[in-house]
């Protein structure tokens, strides 16, 4: 059965979508918006309002700005930006002048910078004036052009741009930015009477985005997603979805746009659909609920670990959240108890979708009107094929229920990593992406992610995956967050060793947690070792983040040895 037969036995009765691929340039997305709908609104930020055939002449000026200032098809523009209107509407100018997207970090530092935009060959950056500190000190080394800083205030209108002014006057610590033929206002940038948009190209060959990566092995490295890669995964979307344009849609924008979730999932997607895109450039559940009471956003599309934040707010009960009519969740599991919650709480349609960056990033998703699986990652999205291979033998393909590494092929995967074909060579092999993730598939097609490969502890000679556990844990009614991580033990080789944030005003005790897992678990999969925390590490997009914990027990055991 192919992949496109496999997906439809799960449209609920719906009709199955045309998935004739039109690969073309991402911009023509913005075009069709305005085109369709030049009256529709496409941001809403503050006291901020832009429609579609605003944004996109926004766009095309932005875009001429750059043609004039040297910028040429296939250059690398940075954007280094938290969620704001500027940060789409250079996005969108960077597509139409042809460049390439590198959407940066706005929390990099030095190093991580200097090795980012080097690799890359950035000519121009993006960026805030609150990070010009961070900029500033680099100037000499990074061989840019050009650096064009906005600030909060470009995204408002009056009378707040005014009061906003007025606050930053009074500000004694403002950076202190100078200005010059290369570093320049973004008002200023963006005074270009111009529109442009270069001739179209070759949508298979020409890099939209370069998205850096940790990759499947780790180091950083720069994915490059083609245009033709780019609408791919947006028709696979839109397919999935199955919800035409004529209703107008709001997304509430948490997910960072400089991550490949946030850019796919709240700026093109939106722009397909003819929705209208909240950003919310730094998110705190608090402010987020009463973002929702006020914008009444019916599209939300975030980590678990922003969904879970909310449901821990004392206050949420005081908040209508049935405006939220659908649901998308991504870069992390969701477990299941939390899932079930979410949904009691909500009533709105939810996929939980799995991929990486590497592929744009969506391979699986549970169908929003379908059966869904609660704990499952769903089903192969149409025109991608995926597969379970032997860990110690790919060539080999694992049957039902088995657990192996999940490796997937389809229209949307990267071309291969930025000048580093060795590294490319490795991860996609005949076409295929090894993911190095531990899966295995049901009877019905479903698939289950049991853990990261590098993430496998064996205890006592057992396998044993973590997320397995975490699921457990999250089970207890007095837990708010979980993790478990191997570490070294002196007769087991390694040993399971959870974090728990217990959830305000519980009370909880590392017996309570192991009798929970004993009567769950078998019996080396229960963790030897629990550890109390009020929060644990995590990515900017809320991925925890587990290579930090195995770190702090490693150099707690490599102490213990040396003293």
């Amino acid at each position: 059965m192919s992949s496109t037969e496999a997906w439809q036995p799960h449209f609920a009765g719906r009709p199955t979508p045309d998935l004739t691929l039109r690969p073309r340039h991402l911009s023509l997305v913005l075009d069709e918006a305005a085109d369709a709908a030049p009256d529709r609104m496409a941001l809403r930020f503050q006291n901020m309002r832009m429609t579609y055939a605003e944004l996109r002449e926004h766009a095309e000026r932005f875009a001429a700005a750059l043609h004039r200032s040297g910028v040429h098809p296939g250059d690398r523009v940075a954007i280094m930006l938290p969620n704001l209107p500027q940060t789409i509407v250079a996005f969108w100018g960077v597509m139409k002048a042809g460049a390439t997207a590198v959407m940066t970090n706005p929390l990099y530092r030095e190093k991580e910078l200097k090795r980012h935009f080097k690799d890359a060959g950035v000519r121009v950056l993006i960026t805030l004036d609150l990070l010009w500190q961070h900029i500033e000190p680099l100037m000499n080394t990074l061989g840019l052009d050009r650096v064009i800083v906005t600030d909060v205030g470009d995204a408002l209108r009056p009378p707040l741009s005014w009061l906003y002014a007025l606050k930053q006057w009074r500000t004694a610590d403002k950076p202190a930015i100078p200005w010059s033929d290369h570093i320049i206002r973004w008002r200023d940038f963006c005074a270009c009477k111009e529109r442009y948009r270069p001739a179209a190209g070759n949508p298979h060959a020409e890099i939209a985005l370069l998205q850096y990566t940790g990759g499947t092995t780790g180091d950083p490295k720069g994915a490059m997603l083609t245009h033709a890669g780019l609408t791919a995964q947006l028709t696979q979307l839109l397919s999935i979805l199955g919800i035409g344009d004529n209703d107008a849609h709001t997304f509430l924008s948490i997910m960072p746009f400089f991550h490949v979730f946030g850019l796919m999932g709240n700026i093109v997607l939106p722009a397909a659909m003819r929705a209208a895109t909240i950003p919310v450039p730094r998110y705190t559940p608090g402010d987020l609920l009463r973002t929702i009471k006020q914008f009444r956003p019916t599209f939300f599309v975030g980590a678990p670990s922003v969904y879970i934040s909310l449901m821990q707010q004392k206050t949420i009960a005081q908040y209508d959240l049935t405006c939220i009519r659908y649901c998308i969740s991504g870069s992390a599991p969701f477990p299941a108890e939390m899932l079930r919650r979410w949904q009691d709480l909500t009533h709105a349609a939810i996929t939980e979708g799995y991929g990486l960056t590497e592929a744009s990033p969506v391979l699986c998703a549970n169908p929003i009107f379908g059966t869904q699986k609660i704990g499952s990652i769903g089903v192969p999205l149409p025109l991608t094929q995926v597969r379970i291979v032997a860990t110690d033998d790919p060539s080999r393909e694992l049957g039902d229920n088995e657990w192996g590494e999940l490796v997937a092929k389809g229209p949307q995967l990267m071309a291969g990593y930025w000048n580093r074909p060795d590294e490319t060579a490795v991860t996609l092999r005949d076409g295929w992406l090894h993911t190095g993730d531990i899966a295995y598939r049901d009877e019905d097609g479903y698939y289950f992610l049991v853990d990261r490969k590098k993430d496998l502890v064996i205890v006592g000679g057992y396998n044993v995956y973590p997320r397995e556990v975490e699921e457990v844990l999250y089970e207890h009614p007095h837990v708010a967050e979980a993790v478990a991580v191997g570490v070294k033990h002196p007769t087991r080789g390694e040993a399971l060793k959870a974090f728990i944030v217990p959830k305000a005003g519980a009370i909880l005790s590392k017996a309570d947690l192991a009798a929970h897992c004993r009567a769950r678990l078998a019996n080396y999969k229960i963790p030897k070792f629990f550890e109390f925390r009020t929060d644990l590490p995590k990515t900017i997009i809320g991925k925890v983040l587990r290579r930090a914990l195995r770190d702090e027990e490693k150099k707690k055991s490599d102490d213990e040895q040396a003293s």
